[in-house]
């Protein structure tokens, strides 16, 4: 499940004079342009460089954002998924954003439905037809712990794609957060999906960078609550997740002695584990009598118990609460203070497995041989495996961790290049199948792939001789070399293997061998 707001379409905003090194530190793209855009203090850049595939277009609109008038789209059916590929810090933790607007760019009048993935987790579903029905575009966010030094953000067709429809992308925004920043989630097993968050008691804009360091977006959110204006400012730095100033600037509150209850957000969950993230701040002017003191409820569950809220503001956060449907915040006195209970913002965020990643050895090993071919696989780029659905075209691998890759089966996809020494860091191979490809140069050593069953290797323009290490592999059964420009002769430890099924024509002898 990924969630879905809208984000506005056109925002009216004075340029503002921000020294560089108070910019968020990550990428901000312009997906689709070739030109960059700016929008205060932040500047949007081509996304060329991250990503090899897709097209590119332009929606004829002056009535909108900037970096909402180009677009990138992919339209091959058979890629499994497209990717961007950012360089980061391994073991860093980030903000990744995308933004879609449709803007009928394919001739359509509905948005295709597909979804998006971070590195080897499935994120969810984008789904931006009722956002764009009302004039909008629509973001996702997630917080995810980098496995690697290269974070993958990447978009797939579903069953939900209609045929002759393409993904689309329209910003990626990715940055590097505090290590704070909800802290208390185990990024090894989990990543963060935002489905809300809200300022409490105000109906004014979405409050963003540079407000929020990281260019989170605090929507306002009032219900029928009374609410107040704070009379004093907080120093946010202190807290955790680090919150705008400016989610402290209202609350809904009650009167004294009464409970406060909060329908937020105001939309059925779906069941899941949910992070939350409650903010506080007594709203009246500092004094020796500015705090009040309530439970915390969520879903008649206690959430926290005598918080002692100041003008100072404080936070309130809770990991893997269980929750389905409405939810509902009760915020209940102690002992009949002389205020009510008040609540200013808080953040829900959905956690999901991070789904795994394939090793790191395997990774390597195949990104060396993809660097080696001139027209691999469209999609070549994100992890190899995962999600399983979304392995790379024509890779194979276990079931089970640590994640290997077993087979490679790319037999006539038309390749051109060579075949790598780095192959043979792929230990758990079982099957290489290149047949019928335009590779060449020389067959590199294959003796460490210790499980390797099936070599096909035919009609290529390999040159050079037979690995005589070849017959030493000891699983080996079936070896295709012919149709190459192979010399020399059968090595000896492969003539005399049993239970082979050799072919094999040299350019000296033309031998075919079967050796059983």
């Amino acid at each position: 499940m990924s969630t879905c707001m809208i984000f506005l379409l056109w925002l009216v905003s004075t340029p503002l004079a921000i020294h560089a090194d108070s910019l968020p530190v990550g990428y901000l793209l312009n997906c689709g342009a070739d030109e960059e855009a700016v929008e205060g203090p932040l500047k949007y850049v081509p996304d060329d460089h991250f990503i090899s595939t897709g097209n590119k277009t332009t929606l004829n609109r002056t009535d909108i954002l900037p970096r909402l008038r180009t677009l990138r789209f992919f339209p091959n059916a058979k890629a499994r998924k497209f990717c961007y590929s950012f360089s980061v810090v391994k073991e860093g933790k980030y903000l990744v954003k995308t933004i879609f607007f449709y803007g009928g760019f394919d001739g359509g009048k509905e948005p295709p439905v597909f979804d998006q993935i971070i590195d080897g987790a499935k994120w969810g579903i984008v789904n931006t037809t009722e956002d764009y029905a009302n004039g909008g575009s629509s973001f996702y966010e997630a917080i995810v712990v980098a496995r690697n030094k290269i974070l993958s953000v990447c978009l797939a067709r579903n069953q939900h794609t209609a045929a002759g429809t393409s993904p689309f992308i329209s910003s990626v925004e990715v940055y590097l957060i505090d290590d704070s920043v909800y802290n208390s989630t185990n990024f090894n097993e989990n990543l963060l999906v935002t489905v809300a968050r809200s300022r409490f008691g105000t109906d004014g804009e979405v409050v963003s960078f540079p407000d929020d360091d990281f260019n989170r977006y605090w929507e306002p959110f009032k219900d029928d609550n009374p609410f107040v204006l704070s009379q004093s400012n907080v120093t946010t730095s202190t807290f955790w997740n680090i919150p705008p100033p400016e989610a402290f600037k209202s609350a809904l509150t009650t009167s004294r002695g009464k409970n406060l209850t909060v329908k937020w957000p105001p939309f059925s969950l779906p069941s899941g584990r949910y992070y939350i993230a409650l903010y506080f701040q007594d709203n009246r002017t500092p004094s020796p009598y500015s705090w009040r003191v309530f439970d915390i409820y969520v879903n008649g569950e206690k959430f926290f118990q005598n918080i002692n809220v100041t003008e100072s503001g404080q936070s309130v956060v809770g990991t893997e609460w269980p929750l389905s449907g409405q939810t509902e915040i009760s915020l209940v006195p102690v002992n009949n203070k002389t205020v009510g209970p008040l609540i200013n913002a808080g953040e829900l965020l959905l956690m999901l497995p991070s789904g795994g990643k394939t090793i790191t050895r395997d990774v390597v090993a195949i990104e060396q041989f993809r660097t080696e071919l001139t027209n691999e696989p469209e999609d070549w780029t994100g992890d190899p495996c995962l999600p399983r659905e979304n392995s790379w075209t024509g890779v194979s691998c276990s079931d089970t961790v640590p994640v290997r890759i077993l087979s490679l089966n790319l037999t006539g996809f038309g390749l051109s290049g060579s075949l790598p020494q780095s192959i043979s860091k792929l230990t758990a191979l079982k099957d290489l199948l290149l047949g019928d490809n335009k590779l060449s140069g020389n067959i590199p050593d294959l003796s460490s792939l210790k499980s390797l069953e099936t070599l096909h290797l035919e009609n290529n323009q390999f040159e050079g001789s037979v690995p005589s290490s070849m017959g030493e592999l000891p699983n080996l059964r079936e070896v295709y070399l012919q149709n190459n420009k192979l010399n020399g002769s059968i090595p000896d430890s492969l003539k005399n293997k049993r239970g082979v099924n050799v072919k094999l024509e040299m350019l000296a002898d033309r031998d075919d061998a079967v050796v059983d």
